[in-house]
């Protein structure tokens, strides 16, 4: 799959990650398989749109777009889908950069033609230079990261993590695009599982397809000081918790909870026990992680309780759109004809 054409989509939606977005970019434009493209998708901000688009005009690889949908970070990545050239599209975070083989492991994925989907594993670098003692690596996920529990090798998965990921075209053809409404959208709760209600989706479309997770296509994200603290620990786990709702409410709860009642039953036991242990022998952080995977349980179960309830009165729903090829322009016609109306 030496010429396979794979695009890479990066969101983006605040000036504050402008080195992060450059480092982003780098990474890929170094990558040993050539990505075809490079696509910015910005989220409604005009100001990073003109500046974005300054910055790469010389730059014919990468092209930048104004998100055409409503706020959010799915609908910034079906923009990126439409407006993408490559048989496969990749995506990545703004605040992450990839090792050089990564595309290559993912191209090398996909020479079964059955395969839909791969991701990779997610490294977080802590801004304060190493992990909290506290910290539990079972809930690396809170952060966006690859979470102890997870298989490791080329496996087969029921979802790939959206920040590190890739889905053949006819993925999007067969299912449509990232649900709008139920991930992130900027600075405001940190939904998240938009990527786990598509693979499920994807999955009862095409009942042959094959989804997998190579753990050598890694990446390293960027955890900044803020998310270090228990708060934000506790905020994202009951975010995680109202958007399994909204996955359970729309795939059924068999498969939207399928991985989660092993991860619940079997990962995050033996964590506390580690966890237990520690503390036992005076090991630095045990007794705080072992108390933070608890919190973490309740909090998200929490969150799915609630999650729940709004659910069946209507009052937290999302759409899923059929993605349209070819429908955005570029981010430079955007930044000189549609530059003011994003607000």
């Amino acid at each position: 799959m030496s010429d396979l054409d794979i695009s890479v989509v990066i969101c983006v939606y605040t000036e504050d990650r402008w080195e992060d977005i450059l480092a982003a970019v780098s990474s890929v434009r170094a990558q040993s398989h050539p990505a075809l493209e490079t696509l910015l998708v910005v989220d409604h901000n005009p100001a990073l749109l003109d500046r974005l688009a300054k910055e790469y005009k010389e730059a014919d690889e990468v092209r930048v777009l104004a998100n055409a949908g409503p706020r959010g970070l799915s609908a910034g990545r079906n923009t990126g889908i439409a407006a993408a050239r490559g048989e496969v599209l990749a995506f990545l975070d703004d605040d992450a950069v990839a090792e050089r083989d990564w595309l290559r492991r993912f191209a090398e994925g996909y020479a079964d033609p059955r395969v839909m989907a791969v991701g990779g594993r997610t490294m977080p670098v802590w801004a304060s230079g190493r992990r909290p003692a506290w910290f539990p690596e079972e809930f690396d996920w809170v952060v966006g990261c690859t979470y102890k529990g997870l298989p490791p090798g080329r496996v087969r998965v029921r979802n790939v993590l959206g920040g590190n990921a890739s889905f053949r075209r006819t993925a999007f053809d067969a299912a449509g695009g990232f649900a709008t409404g139920i991930g992130r959208d900027g600075d405001k709760r940190p939904l998240g599982c938009e990527e786990t209600e598509l693979c499920i989706r994807l999955t009862r479309a095409r009942p042959d397809a094959i989804l997998l997770i190579d753990d050598r296509a890694v990446i390293h994200h960027r955890v900044p000081e803020a998310r270090e603290h228990f708060g934000y620990f506790r905020t994202r786990a009951y975010a995680e918790g109202l958007s399994k709702a909204l996955v359970a409410r729309s795939v059924g709860a068999d498969k939207g909870l399928e991985s989660e009642r092993r991860y619940a039953t079997r990962v995050l036991p033996a964590g506390v026990v580690r966890g237990l242990r520690d503390a036992v022998l005076v090991r630095p952080g045990g007794a705080g992680r072992a108390g933070a995977i608890v919190a973490g349980v309740l909090t998200a179960a929490g969150g799915y309780v609630v999650g729940s309830v709004r659910a069946r009165r209507g009052g937290d729903t999302f759409r899923v759109v059929a993605i349209e090829r070819g429908s955005v322009g570029t981010g430079r016609e955007s930044a000189e004809t549609e530059g003011g109306s994003h607000d």
